[in-house]
């Protein structure tokens, strides 16, 4: 696991919470907006950040985050744009862990190997493959590992229990947990769901788990880290970034609202 993650977590657990760990789309709504919203995190409490590779075909987005990727298409971002985002980000926050997560198309266009290098040049700590199964990973796997990225898997409601042992063979960081067989931004699970669910998982893995998909408010951010690890945020803060029209400061509050700080 890098070091940077389980740091994470364990600052969490040692102040009684879970992670706090917000999504946005890596070049929404441009290149420079973006990295002033990344650098911003941190600041606004954000433990983990994961950072969306903008793709024209995504699977498991809502309209919130797909929008935010025709955006960042539109204003000319690209898997390399975001790596250099990463790298200006570690350059300023040297202990917030960062993740990147997108599809397997762009990854696998620019190079597997190359990507894996100029990710751990860049300071990235792990990197989320959302349409790449396990049964797929195979080249995927060592280059990540050589160069110390983790392959953050994710788990589905459906995943439980049958793929758990094939979910969490190999996975590293933490576990991304879906709250709902849905797609991003799209309703919220029952809490006692989440936690039966939870439950199961940790019966198989030591790693964290985090928790996404359809948490928008602080309350749920509340009750969802009260039996989690880490909570995401994506539609939620992806939409603020939309209705504030990229404001670091309006944007911000938005974040530490979230978070509870």
């Amino acid at each position: 696991m890098s070091a940077r993650i389980s740091n994470a977590f364990a600052k969490a657990s040692r102040e009684q919470r879970a992670a706090f760990i917000p999504f946005i789309m890596g070049g929404d709504p441009n290149v420079e907006a973006c990295a002033r919203l990344l650098s911003a995190l941190p600041g606004a409490g954000a433990d983990i950040i994961e950072l969306g590779i903008p793709f024209s075909d995504p699977m498991a987005d809502g309209k919130v985050i797909q929008a935010a990727g025709l955006r960042a298409l539109k204003a000319g971002a690209t898997l390399k744009n975001v790596l250099e985002l990463a790298r200006k980000f570690r350059a300023e926050h040297a202990e917030t862990a960062l993740v990147l997560m997108g599809y397997y198309n762009p990854i696998y266009r620019y190079g597997i190997e190359k990507f894996a290098r100029d990710a751990h040049a860049s300071g990235v700590d792990g990197v989320i493959i959302v349409d790449l199964p396990p049964e797929e990973a195979g080249e995927v796997l060592p280059p990540l590992e050589q160069a110390g990225i983790a392959l953050i898997r994710l788990i589905a409601p459906t995943s439980i229990p049958d793929r758990l042992p094939l979910l969490t063979k190999n996975a590293s960081g933490y576990l991304y947990y879906i709250s709902i067989a849905g797609i991003t931004g799209a309703g919220a699970a029952a809490t006692e769901e989440i936690a039966e669910n939870i439950a199961a998982i940790r019966a198989v893995t030591n790693l964290p788990i985090a928790v996404g998909f359809g948490i928008k408010t602080a309350e749920q951010v509340k009750a969802i880290g009260n039996i989690a690890d880490g909570v995401v945020v994506g539609s939620a803060l992806v939409e603020a970034i939309a209705r504030h029209q990229g404001d670091p400061a309006k944007v911000m509050e938005f974040v530490a609202s979230l978070r509870g700080s």
